[in-house]
């Protein structure tokens, strides 16, 4: 007699928008959900950071930042909550701002915790990276170290690692670039 196999079902976006809210956060690996952690304060405040920066960086260059809570919605059965959005300018008006995005932005920005790191890492930077992310950053607040990945083809290619006093810079984003230590000197 053949093993059974437990199913599960894949959870789309529109489920997840049909259930009741409980106050955590979901992101969706081809259907399969994960409950994304709060964060802690260190991880806000790099957060906000790194937000405020592309902000003073939209004034000059327009474009449009978003921070998280917010879905990225690639498919029905692909969502994230990245920590950090960018669309430059002339993109802005693929997103409707009354409604969820569904458009890949240039730059997504994920600030690495302890319960994250891994997926940050693995399936998110793939799904990212699937769906035409240009550009996507990780900060790992914890050494102090920015890395900053471009897309080549359908795989991220490591463009530049610094640390604390060192200029980061974007490939993507003309004229973005700081030093680590901004993003975490307290």
């Amino acid at each position: 007699m053949p093993s059974v196999k437990l199913e599960r079902p894949r959870v789309s976006f529109a489920d997840l928008q049909q259930a009741p809210e409980d106050g955590r956060r979901y992101e969706l690996y081809d259907g399969e959900v994960f409950v994304v952690p709060a964060p802690i304060p260190l991880h806000q405040i790099a957060v906000q950071r790194f937000a405020e920066l592309l902000r003073v960086y939209s004034r000059s260059h327009g474009g449009l930042v978003f921070l998280s809570p917010i879905d990225i919605v690639f498919s029905e059965f692909d969502v994230a909550e990245p920590d950090v959005v960018f669309f430059e300018h002339g993109r802005e008006t693929l997103i409707d701002l009354r409604k969820a995005i569904r458009v890949a932005p240039d730059v997504a920005v994920e600030i690495l915790s302890p319960s994250t790191a891994r997926t940050d890492r693995g399936k998110k930077m793939q799904m990212f990276a699937r769906y035409g992310v240009r550009e996507y950053w990780l900060v790992d607040p914890d050494e102090p170290r920015a890395e900053v990945y471009w897309l080549a083809g359908e795989v991220y290619a490591l463009a530049q690692t610094a640390s604390a006093s060192e200029t980061v810079r974007s490939t993507v984003l003309a004229d973005f670039e700081f030093i680590v230590d901004q993003l975490l000197d307290l």
